[in-house]
């Protein structure tokens, strides 16, 4: 696939993506069976459409490589997820109106609205750093034969991006522990807590729920950068685990 179609695909998808936010403003608060169902439906044939696209987009990424294609992954995980809990949702909402189902809908809906809050700002950060990596890499991947980027060139690209953003994140961490020095402590303590539970990879969120700080990834970064502590990929998500604590 030629670069130009692949930015095609690329705003296909963002102009897919505006339209389905809009529409699911509409089902909060909606109180009509009837009304929910079909606005669930419109929004469940959107999100296949934009599962198509990512899918394509996903396919042709490999021959890119780089961040190009761990984005595309992460377009087509969080278009998937979306999908699924939209499906969810309407295989309740066929069910009946029973108090059981009502109950078993109002926990799917919970299930949605919470994926949700993650999704929106994931699909829109997944897609801007696809098309600044294709603009950036734009004089290598539209050569003569539409050729794969050499792997030697990537990877010292690749290796740049990685230590700028370290850079920021090491920056952005020793701010915040210079004026909010008991936020990067209440960090270290959830996690720890959430050990002491049982839980021994934690994602973000949950350290974020615990220890009531804001953005308490950034910190977890920051931890991290430091050794104090470590960081898988699990389900496209970074988990957290301290490394007072045995390994899993």
């Amino acid at each position: 696939m030629k670069v130009e179609e692949f930015r095609e695909m690329l705003l296909k998808l963002k102009t897919l993506h505006s339209s389905f936010e809009k529409r699911f403003s509409g089902i909060y608060g909606e109180m009509e069976w009837e009304a929910l169902a079909e606005k669930v439906k419109d929004l469940y044939a959107l999100s296949g459409e934009m599962l198509e696209v990512a899918s394509s987009l996903y396919r042709e990424a490999g021959g890119f490589g780089g961040r190009i294609e761990e984005q595309t992954k992460e377009l087509y995980r969080n278009e998937h997820q979306m999908k699924f809990r939209l499906e969810e949702v309407l295989h309740v909402l066929a069910r009946g109106k029973d108090y059981e189902t009502r109950l078993k809908l109002s926990t799917a809906l919970d299930r949605l609205m919470q994926f949700h809050k993650v999704y929106d700002y994931a699909v829109w950060k997944a897609l801007s750093e696809i098309m600044k990596e294709v603009e950036e890499l734009g004089p290598f991947l539209e050569g003569e034969k539409e050729k794969k980027v050499p792997s030697g060139i990537m990877g010292e690209l690749e290796k740049i991006k990685k230590l700028q953003s370290e850079f920021e994140t090491l920056r952005g961490f020793l701010f915040r522990l210079y004026t909010h020095p008991g936020d990067v402590h209440k960090v270290e303590r959830a996690l720890m807590d959430w050990h002491s539970r049982g839980l021994l990879w934690v994602e973000a969120r949950n350290v974020e729920k615990l220890s009531g700080v804001e953005k308490a990834g950034e910190i977890l970064e920051g931890l991290t950068l430091i050794g104090v502590v470590e960081k898988k990929m699990r389900g496209g998500e970074g988990v957290y685990r301290h490394r007072s604590f045995g390994s899993g």
